[in-house]
């Protein structure tokens, strides 16, 4: 048994907690506390630190998206995965609980074992993160100044983005392209220095949940099936939580990558279906600039597509899957782009 996972339960209908508590309890080395009250368990939460929280939305005093707020606003719980459970399939609802800092959803009534796979998921991210914090906290203790802290961040980053490339043979040189292009686009956009440079690093880890994906998926020669799609597209979630809690800019711009660099700008995107300005500026510059890379790129399953084909195609999509100034961005790039194709891709 590895180490022992605390998840806390928050549902005021008994049977439905009992139900929850039970599938949690049948995992080895998780352990379930459950709450009816949602004051009760933010009291107990104030005090304790959990792996996991399970929220239902609808109770009494309290619904799960206030619950959530409050969970959040606690220095200890920044960083914890929390999961809105509800039958309502109300997008508003979605975005406001997303906005509370949900970290995932799942549907009444709840399966057994997709609560087991979530959970998971979420867990072993969960483990990850604290020993990243773990880490994160030693080296800022050897770190004095705020040039060096800074040299530090960047470095953990971009060896972050390497250990990225060892799960995938194509990663390495498309995650540079991707970056240099977004880097390219910000300048077009107007973009500050600092801004620029942070969005350079940061996507460099827009695929950094691809890490958490089995190999027969991520290394899989031709196209994926169905489920393996709906498997892939975890990726946002779990680059989502590995980068979630970070205090630096370049952090919390990596995170919001990671996580909605897959969003539409008509909101028909994942892993939330955010739409328009509601999507992280960062996430809609590199949803282009990824997209437009991977035109480019041969893949087993299809030939590189030619510079012109590539551009037109994502000038088609624009307003639809792109933010239109992201694309004219690109437009006003474009010869920078190109000379991003000319020149080999060096670490």
């Amino acid at each position: 048994m590895g180490v022992l996972m605390d998840l806390c339960v928050i549902e005021d209908n008994p049977v439905n907690l009992r139900v929850l508590k039970g599938v949690i309890a049948s995992v080895p080395g998780w352990n379930a506390e459950g709450f009816q009250c949602p004051l009760a368990a933010l009291e107990r939460c104030a005090r304790t630190v959990f792996d996991l929280v399970l929220v239902d939305y609808q109770m009494p005093g309290l619904d799960g998206v206030e619950v959530i707020r409050r969970l959040r606003a606690m220095p200890n719980f920044a960083s914890v995965p929390t999961v809105m459970i509800t039958a309502d399939q109300d997008r508003d609802l979605r975005i406001a609980a997303i906005r509370a800092g949900a970290t995932d959803f799942l549907n009444k009534p709840v399966d057994p074992e997709e609560l087991r796979v979530r959970a998971a998921n979420l867990l072993a991210l969960r483990r990850a993160e604290r020993a990243l914090a773990d880490r994160a906290v030693h080296l800022a203790d050897e770190i004095a100044a705020t040039r060096r802290i800074a040299e530090r961040e960047e470095e953990v980053v971009l060896r972050l983005a390497r250990a990225i490339e060892y799960r995938d043979d194509h990663t390495g040189d498309h995650i540079l392209r991707v970056a240099r292009n977004s880097r390219t686009m910000a300048q077009a956009l107007g973009l500050p220095d600092r801004f620029r440079r942070d969005i350079f690093l940061a996507a460099q880890l827009h695929d950094t949940g691809k890490i958490g994906l089995p190999d027969s998926i991520l290394l899989k020669p031709g196209r994926l099936t169905e489920d393996e799609i709906t498997v892939m597209r975890q990726h946002t979630v779990m680059g989502g939580e590995v980068l979630r809690g970070g205090t630096s800019d370049l952090i919390v711009m990596a995170h919001d990558i990671a996580l909605h660099h897959h969003e539409r700008w008509d909101g028909a995107g994942y892993p939330h279906g955010l739409a328009g300005d509601e999507i992280p500026l960062p996430a809609r510059i590199v949803a282009v600039a990824d997209v437009l890379d991977a035109l480019r790129s041969e893949r087993p399953y299809k030939p590189a597509w030619t510079a012109d084909r590539a551009r037109e195609e994502v000038m088609r999509l624009s307003g639809t899957a792109f933010d239109p100034a992201c694309v004219q961005a690109m437009i006003r790039a474009w010869p920078a782009i190109q000379a991003h194709y000319s020149h080999p891709v060096t670490h």
